[in-house]
């Protein structure tokens, strides 16, 4: 590694969104030990839900710095978080989030940091960065596969996405357009984007790694032009301050791999009719579950309303409902699971993996759609089909559940994911060491240039 006597002090600005701070806060944990003090910046209400999960391990070396967003009338401090947000307030969340800039800036000044990590959707932050002589590096907390394909779409319309395998359905097609061209203020999130590799030193960071994303990766790269430098999967450690006793009391009764873990993340809430479908298609499989169901924050909806008339007493002790949160990477590394019925979130693939579970995919919104589509490519699950009018059928989603837990079927795709699981848990860090080098040859190349201006 780059000769530095002192640890790096690096920032970090996640998007305000848990499935981004989460990989943020494990890049965070495995940089501190390689020699980096990390300043990580969010908005109370974010900082107060992951303190729990920095261990005395990480305490010193990991410090939690809070940023205030504007209280815009319909935007309280609660809801300074994607986690529970109504729908209807995310572009006001993204226009208090721009308006931090200035408090942004006072921190950087405050702090002096060597370095900013930072997201996807917000280039003011790197331009606050430059104004203050630092370099900044943006990081993805998805898939080389996912993100080549958007950035092919807006990059070259006209030409062929080069890998078959990752297609999108008309519908789903439609409304990635949408996200990609929707504009909060004065900018699309296509400019936001582009603004932030733009502004990237040479190289850009992702949450994957080669053996899964290699030829994704390259075609990345010479799409945008930097080097594309993988973090590895960065799964989270399970912690036992997490509780779940009652849920693994649950899962030590059941036999090996006869139950799914059934989540659709902490940002998507299913309507009824989708509920309706699911609950059904857990009936029809005959498979054991656990199911965590969300609802937006102020909504007290009873379980029993959500679901169809009669469903717990004709399930019984087969499944376990459950409202709100379940420690979901202590759930996959039990012996118990067999499948993991999820929405494809990035985070929840890359756990799943290294827990070596197969996945049935039902992708819901935004990236989630390439991601299943990735998951289907490399064999490690197999994707619940919608109706032509884009709709979840109970019958379909019994028989994909049926297909990779249970079938004769099902023993390629379960094996890819136990060999998928072996070979991540295997591989060990490796990734990160490159990483660390990487970021150090940046700040001691950017001072050199800075002090030569």
């Amino acid at each position: 590694m780059a000769n530095m006597q002192r640890p790096m002090k690096v920032l970090m600005l996640p998007w305000l969104a848990h499935g981004h701070i989460s990989p943020y806060l494990e890049l965070a944990k495995r940089l501190s030990t390689r020699n980096f003090h990390v300043y990580f910046c969010s908005t109370p209400v974010n900082l107060s839900s992951i303190k729990p999960k920095i261990s005395e391990k990480y305490s010193s070396s990991v410090e939690l710095v809070e940023l205030h967003l504007p209280s815009l009338p319909d935007l309280p401090p609660h809801y300074h978080t994607t986690k529970g947000l109504p729908p209807h307030l995310m572009n006001t969340l993204k226009v208090a989030f721009d308006m931090a800039s200035p408090g942004f800036s006072d921190i950087v000044k405050s702090l002096g940091p060597d370095l900013l990590i930072h997201d996807f959707l917000q280039p003011w932050a790197a331009e606050v960065a430059k104004s203050h002589g630092l370099p900044s590096v943006v990081f993805f907390s998805v898939g080389a596969g996912t993100l080549s394909f958007m950035f092919h779409m807006i990059k070259n319309t006209s030409i062929e996405f080069p890998f078959k395998a990752i297609r999108l359905h008309d519908y789903e097609q439609a409304k990635l357009t949408d996200m990609i061209d929707d504009s909060t203020g004065s900018l699309s999130n296509k400019d936001r984007c582009l603004q932030c590799v733009e502004r990237s030193s040479n190289f850009i960071l992702l949450k994957t790694f080669r053996e899964l994303d290699g030829k994704y990766m390259d075609y990345l790269s010479s799409l945008l032009g930097k080097i594309v430098v993988p973090v590895g999967p960065l799964v989270e450690v399970p912690s036992n301050i997490e509780d779940g006793d009652g849920i693994i009391e649950w899962l030590d009764k059941r036999e090996e791999s006869s139950t799914i873990f059934v989540s659709f993340g902490t940002e998507y809430f299913l309507n009824e009719k989708e509920r309706e479908e699911i609950a059904y298609g857990l009936e029809l499989s005959n498979v054991n579950f656990i199911w965590v169901i969300r609802f937006p924050v102020g909504e007290s909806i009873e379980l029993e309303e959500a679901l169809p008339e009669g469903f717990f007493g004709r399930v019984r002790d087969r499944g376990l409902v459950i409202d709100g949160w379940a420690p979901q990477g202590m759930i996959l590394e039990h012996p118990s699971i067999g499948g993991f019925v999820s929405h494809c979130g990035w985070s929840s693939i890359m756990e799943s993996m290294k827990s070596g579970v197969p996945i049935i995919a039902i992708p819901m919104q935004l990236d989630q759609p390439l991601n299943a589509r990735m998951v289907k490519d490399v064999g490690v699950g197999l994707e619940v089909k919608r109706n032509k009018n884009g709709e979840l059928e109970r019958s379909e989603i019994a028989k994909v559940i049926k297909d990779v837990v249970v079938e004769k079927d099902g023993d390629g795709v379960r094996r890819k994911a136990k060999e998928m699981g072996d070979s991540v848990r295997n591989k060990g860090e490796g990734e990160l060491d490159e990483v660390a080098d990487a970021l150090v040859q940046l700040c001691v190349g950017y001072k050199e240039e800075y002090v030569s201006k």
